[in-house]
């Protein structure tokens, strides 16, 4: 999906990841894979140019797995002038820790780059991070 380079962005990609994969993942997954979606979104918007049109690129990939969902989230945008870098927040700043949240939540996350710009993506795999209200009930 397409949102735009704008906060209003991050609001209308986590409602419809919300909206599609409500029936598909275990409550405790969506509530992680929506608060790293918004990270990502809100990273792009800051820190990051537009793509053409001045928008971002938000994309999700669900796969089943023995162990559960494994699900990928992916944001692109125009890129910046330095790649994401997880830095240091004092106990009473009002901002620094979104890298933190996406690494502590996902199972891994990196960020791919090319000609028109980059993606940030991060991974949510059970067998890699088990978790047990991340596993769907059988």
């Amino acid at each position: 999906m397409v949102v735009p380079h704008h906060a209003t962005g991050a609001r209308l990609a986590r409602h419809r990841l919300a909206d599609e994969l409500t029936d598909l993942v275990p409550p405790a997954l969506l509530a992680d894979l929506v608060a790293v979606l918004a990270e990502l979104v809100g990273n792009a918007v800051r820190h990051a140019d537009p793509l053409p049109g001045g928008v971002v690129r938000v994309a999700w990939r669900l796969r089943a797995t023995p162990d559960g969902q494994r699900v990928q989230l992916r944001v692109t945008d125009g890129g910046a002038t330095s790649g994401p870098l997880m830095r240091a927040a004092s106990p009473d700043a009002v901002d620094g820790r979104g890298l933190h949240i996406i690494s502590g939540l996902s199972s891994r996350w990196g960020v791919d780059r090319d000609g028109l710009g980059q993606s940030v993506w991060a991974e949510f795999d059970p067998a890699a991070n088990p978790r047990p209200d991340l596993v769907a009930a059988g």
